[in-house]
């Protein structure tokens, strides 16, 4: 087990503070794994395993995980055994309790509590949190392995035979716990992946048309990296012959961001500092659940590759946007407190052509924030101050 120290980090000013960490992402991402991380941090500070309560709310095995009573009347147990010490709590999954947020407010006014919990459904919890805790919370995203983190694991092969297995394999903890073949890689992500639609999608939001939902879904699966639009979408379903209105597909789009499945990327005028409001593009989670659903991904490597950079600048805490200069567009502006990147990423600056692609849109924005083009090439093709790294470079260092 790796330490996931890039999480970490983000977690310990908040450790014994009187404030609710919640770990978000999609299904499969290491939430657990992150509580127990937390759990032997706590044991290196002096804290029992006596005062730690931990529950997967997803377990039938737990009668008292069924109730928001039940729950409630074994914390204040649980608590009065512990004599006034503090309790941690920690529970996992806990969107699958209806009422969990009543459970969770009423355990930090209640008792002297460190609590922590996960959830697979983002806007779920930030949103209902909001309403209850009123700022006394704090939202860490936990996402699949970054490549960093598995060459970790994998530290006894070249980052060049890593990084071709994680071109279709992806970042999913748990196919780097064992070795996997192809084939089991391949069938392991496609049940998380029928997990995520049926239980964090079709349940949650009563969706009944289960085969819609899956065509539309595939159709981000297909696009993942390109631009967005209702219309495009509309087109599609219609040469399959169904139809679906607008209202519905940005209803749908809404449950896979809040399943954690898929980002959206606004565009920003780099040069106004303005959003624009259309033309957003699509990202998958992990990229390694295109290649066991659609397949491809090795052919439309550029996409892959745009995908990886998109999910790794959100793992270091940047705020993404598309960016548009002019006529011109860059792949991503990079946003955190007062630091700004721009960053282009092509598979091979293979031509005079593609270099001069790739560096004018950059050359063009008129501020003197750092600006990268990222690519597969091992030659370095740095100019007029654009910085050019090669892509496994670029994700190792940290």
């Amino acid at each position: 087990m790796i330490k996931r120290e890039l999480y970490m980090k983000k977690i310990r000013p908040f450790m014994n503070q009187d404030i609710i960490k919640v770990l978000t992402g999609i299904r499969r991402s290491g939430k657990s794994v992150m509580l127990e991380l937390i759990k032997q941090e706590l044991f290196e500070q002096g804290i029992q395993e006596s005062q730690c309560l931990t529950a997967n709310f997803e377990s039938k095995m737990i009668s008292w995980v069924n109730s928001v009573d039940a729950a409630y009347q074994h914390v204040t147990e649980f608590a009065h055994a512990n004599k006034g010490s503090k309790v941690y709590l920690l529970f996992d999954e806990i969107q699958e309790l209806p009422g969990w947020e009543k459970l969770v407010n009423a355990c930090m006014i209640d008792f002297n509590a460190d609590i922590y919990i996960t959830g697979s459904n983002a806007k779920l919890l930030s949103g209902e949190l909001a309403t209850y805790l009123a700022g006394r919370y704090v939202e860490i995203n936990i996402y699949p392995f970054s490549f960093q983190e598995v060459m970790l694991i994998e530290k006894d092969k070249s980052a060049k035979e890593v990084f071709q297995s994680y071109l279709t394999k992806g970042g999913m903890p748990f196919l780097y716990q064992f070795p996997s073949d192809e084939y089991s890689t391949k069938q392991y992500l496609q049940d998380i992946y029928h997990s995520i639609i049926l239980k964090d999608i079709a349940e949650r939001n009563k969706i009944r048309d289960l085969e819609l939902l899956q065509r539309i879904l595939l159709y981000f699966l297909s696009n993942m990296g390109n631009t967005f639009s209702a219309t495009n979408i509309v087109k599609y379903l219609k040469s399959e012959k169904r139809t679906l209105s607008n209202e519905t597909i940005y209803n749908y789009i809404n449950y896979a961001t809040s399943a954690c499945l898929i980002h959206l990327s606004p565009r920003e005028d780099v040069i106004g500092k303005k959003l624009l409001q259309f033309q957003e593009k699509i990202y998958l989670t992990d990229h390694g659940m295109r290649e066991a659903i659609y397949g491809n991904n090795l052919r439309d490597i550029q996409q892959v590759l745009e995908n990886i950079v998109y999910m790794e600048l959100l793992r270091r805490g940047y705020q993404v946007f598309i960016g548009k200069c002019g006529e011109k567009e860059v792949d991503f502006v990079a946003v955190n407190a007062a630091e700004r990147l721009y960053i282009q990423v092509t598979y091979l600056l293979a031509s005079e052509e593609t270099i001069e692609r790739e560096f004018l849109p950059l050359e063009k924005i008129p501020d003197n924030y750092p600006k990268y083009v990222i690519s597969m090439d091992e030659i370095d093709f740095s100019r007029n101050g654009i910085h050019h790294k090669n892509m496994e470079d670029w994700l190792l260092d940290i």
